[in-house]
């Protein structure tokens, strides 16, 4: 092999077999995408160990990612179970699916998630390590908590979120307390908790080299993570938040250095008026490395449905920027997503996501919704049903209620504006009282 990653092959002016799959799928030239990956605008996470990978781009000028978070815990580890959430993630076009795991047989379920999944896979190494190694996080050392890393990337993961920004200094700033919600998020919790225990610095951010070495032995791309994301809207833009978003591109450019591949994590709860200067400020900050959002979600009042308020939030950074959205369920802040939350929390982030490439003027965006204009004007609802972005679930309803005239439905009958302006526009009467 004459190059280590992506970003190395690209560098060399090399067009992989992957970059052409993807520059198939966006519609573009592959060498614009190469040219994009060179400088750190996209990246293609592909593990040279995923075998059956259907690669996807993540970056500027691309259609917006979606992202499904999975995984075992000590209170469900129904192995079966979460294959089945594969399934229908895979079903529903999710392109890429993150695997949480933090207890028990979390390698046998990682194998078998990149056995199965065509989708690219992240996983979090620091929520495996507590669970591998069955110790008290204060105990794990420097080279166990490295050894779980290079054990993901060797088992075949496409990324890894790695919380390497959330250093000492960053820390400092949460102890003061000014947040209403310190951290939320867990891998940032959990290098914040081993740092205070063991009055050190972050391994991730102190031996930085070594992670690079790991990840660009195996083309593993980094997320570096967002260990200050903001847990409330009380919590957004501060201090920490910003601080560590200088880290975080600080860190890209030493990734760069070794043709490592990133992507930024991003917030969290946010404002809607806060999103875009945001999405703005992490471009700027973190030198146009391709932006992974967790929402944002633009109020904290809503559980139960945060999969709309995650979407809402999701529309507007995609439109300012974002890359790649982390779906959002209704069980959010309440308990694990089952079946049927994944479906809801899917759709959501594909309409976001959808919505925010027609703003982008990203290629054949639009061509699907001009695609359902036209079979609407037609009423051919045959057509409508294939192109809905869940035809099962529209079919459902179509079915549900019957009109009683098939080129209507039952809300508006025979009153029917597209039935009737056709007809009278082909010089036909209408009789509303028949």
């Amino acid at each position: 092999m004459t190059y280590t990653t992506q970003m190395d092959a690209a560098r060399q002016g090399i067009v992989t077999s992957q970059m052409n799959i993807v520059a198939r799928k966006e519609k573009m030239a592959p060498e614009t995408l190469r040219e994009s990956i060179a400088a750190g605008k996209v990246i293609i996470p592909a593990n040279r160990n995923h075998t059956n990978l259907d690669p996807e781009g993540v970056g500027q000028g691309l259609r917006t990612k979606i992202n499904v978070n999975l995984g075992i815990s000590k209170d469900c580890c129904d192995v079966d179970l979460e294959m089945d959430k594969v399934r229908l993630a895979l079903a529903l076009k999710a392109e890429a699916i993150m695997d949480l795991s933090c207890y028990g047989k979390t390698r046998e379920f990682r194998r078998r998630l990149v056995e199965t999944s065509p989708a690219m896979i992240g996983t979090v190494p620091i929520y495996d390590a507590v669970g591998f190694y069955d110790k008290n996080l204060k105990d794990l050392t420097v080279d166990e908590i490295f050894d779980v890393v290079e054990r993901h990337c060797e088992d075949g993961v496409d990324f890894l979120t790695i919380h390497a920004g959330l250093n000492r200094s960053a820390a400092e700033k949460i102890k003061r307390r000014e947040r209403i919600t310190n951290i939320v998020s867990r891998g940032g919790s959990l290098m914040f908790t081993w740092m205070q225990l063991n009055d050190r610095e972050n391994p991730f951010y102190e031996y930085y080299d070594r992670l690079l070495e790991v990840c660009q032995a195996h083309d593993v791309s980094l997320s570096l993570g967002d260990g200050c994301r903001p847990g409330c809207l009380h919590d957004s833009t501060d201090a920490s938040q910003v601080e560590e978003l200088i880290t975080l591109g600080e860190l890209t450019k030493l990734a760069w250095e070794k043709n490592v591949q990133v992507m930024i994590e991003g917030p969290g709860h946010m404002a809607l008026n806060e999103i875009a200067g945001n999405m703005m400020l992490e471009k700027r900050l973190c030198h146009g490395a391709p932006f992974y959002v967790l929402g944002p979600i633009v109020t904290d009042v809503a559980p139960g449905y945060d999969h709309i308020t995650s979407a809402i939030g999701g529309a507007v950074a995609a439109a300012s920027g974002a890359d790649f959205l982390c779906y959002v369920t209704p069980a959010e802040h309440l308990r694990l997503p089952d079946l049927d939350d994944m479906k809801e929390g899917i759709i959501a982030a594909r309409i976001a996501a959808h919505a925010a490439d027609i703003a982008k003027g990203i290629p054949g965006a639009r061509g699907w919704d001009d695609a359902m204009g036209r079979a609407r004007a037609d009423l051919d609802w045959k057509r409508m049903l294939g192109l809905a972005m869940d035809p099962e679930k529209a079919t459902r309803y179509r079915d549900s209620s019957p009109p009683e005239h098939e080129d209507s439905c039952t809300m508006c009958g025979k009153m029917c504006a597209v039935r009737n302006m056709n007809r009278v526009l082909e010089g036909k009467d209408i009789q509303l009282n028949d």
